[in-house]
């Protein structure tokens, strides 16, 4: 793969089960690269992750944004709480970036050295509501599925996807990270679709974890793009430095 600094350029990584995954690369002829990962219902073109990137970019540092299976210009189709697949889609990502000898430095996401977690979700048993809408279990069980519009598309949540989602214990998973791994979590105050308290459940599980409350900023940080992208840029590279790392 050609480095051809200060271009984008589009990707497909082919997965081991022949779903084709379709990423932008934003490459500024680093060697280390940002793997960057959108939200629920959202794609690698929704604009918080377009700006970061581009922050990035501007700073010197390569990312590759890229829609999950089932999202986007990705293969697949949408499957509500398969994470496990997500972790999938992740790890095909950085064995293409390694098979071509490029160093992943971090992993940024709206959530293996360190890990950028964006507005990320501790109580996982929150928050559906607002998408399936009232009584969803109820109506679940007696359906066996909740199909869900976005943008117009209809995405059908299954009972499986459902228990699925409510079984994952954060807390347990949050344990299994290495010690070693570095985790900066980054969280609006006025996020109302996950409260930013939740922040302060990773931080009181992980060792190694730093905390920003960006002040009255909302969950897709509409009014604080700019203070987001600089925050991000700041850990990133402030890593690098207590680390020794380098980018070139």
């Amino acid at each position: 793969m050609d480095q051809n600094p200060g271009m984008q350029q589009k990707i497909k990584i082919e997965k081991k089960d022949g779903e084709t995954l379709v990423g932008m690369l934003h490459e500024t002829g680093s060697n280390g690269i940002i793997i960057a990962c959108h939200g629920f219902l959202c794609t690698k073109d929704q604009p918080i992750i377009v700006n970061l990137a581009m922050a990035l970019e501007n700073a010197g540092i390569s990312v590759f944004r890229f829609d999950f299976a089932g999202n986007g210009e990705s293969d697949g189709s949408f499957q509500y709480g398969k994470y496990h697949k997500e972790v999938e889609d992740i790890r095909a990502v950085i064995e293409y970036f390694s098979g071509v000898n490029r160093k992943i430095i971090a992993i940024l996401g709206h959530s293996k050295d360190l890990v950028v977690n964006v507005s990320g979700r501790y109580y996982l048993d929150r928050g559906i509501e607002v998408h399936l809408g009232a009584n969803y279990m109820d109506r679940i069980k007696n359906t066996g599925f909740i199909d869900l519009t976005n943008q117009g598309k209809v995405h059908r949540v299954t009972k499986e996807n459902l228990m699925e989602r409510l079984n994952i214990n954060m807390h347990d998973t949050c344990l299994s990270i290495d010690k070693r791994c570095r985790v900066v979590t980054i969280h609006g105050s006025k996020d109302k679709v996950v409260q930013s308290k939740e922040a302060f459940e990773f931080k009181n599980v992980l060792t190694n974890h730093k905390i920003h409350i960006i002040k009255r900023a909302n969950h897709g940080y509409v009014k604080h793009q700019a203070e987001l992208a600089s925050t991000v840029v700041f850990s990133i590279k402030e890593f690098l430095h207590q680390s020794k790392n380098t980018i070139v």
